[in-house]
């Protein structure tokens, strides 16, 4: 049996401006219509469902991408100006990971949630 995750629910200070930052780093396209989520199709099984919260600890999501979509996100990340590190503690900001032969780096998004981009699983 294959297990295939669907959705995992993402907590939010503003779920509409967290998923729109999300889709927006991650090049993916957001559904206007939200309801009590606002999801992001990550591929074709998964979707990130931001939720409104008032307090929540910070989670980490880790994304395995291609060379090519690594160099693009890694590019909106630097133009957004957002800080990043080759270390999930944030020690080597300015720096990315070349782990197991390929890169990687670290950044928070809004909620502080720790975000990672990884070219080799």
């Amino acid at each position: 049996m294959t297990i295939i995750l669907n959705h995992t629910i993402v907590p939010a200070r503003d779920k509409k401006t967290s998923a729109r930052f999300f889709a927006q780093i991650f090049g993916l396209k957001i559904e206007s219509d939200f309801s009590y989520f606002a999801p992001v199709q990550v591929n074709d099984t998964l979707t990130l469902d931001f939720a409104d919260r008032q307090e929540f600890e910070s989670h980490h999501y880790a994304f395995h991408v291609t060379e090519e979509e690594f160099d693009t996100i890694f590019a909106r990340v630097k133009e957004a100006g957002l800080e990043y590190s080759s270390d999930p503690m944030h020690h080597n900001k300015g720096e990315i990971n070349h782990r197991k032969g390929g890169r990687g780096f670290y950044f928070y998004d809004p909620n502080g949630h720790n975000l990672e981009l990884l070219t080799r699983a």
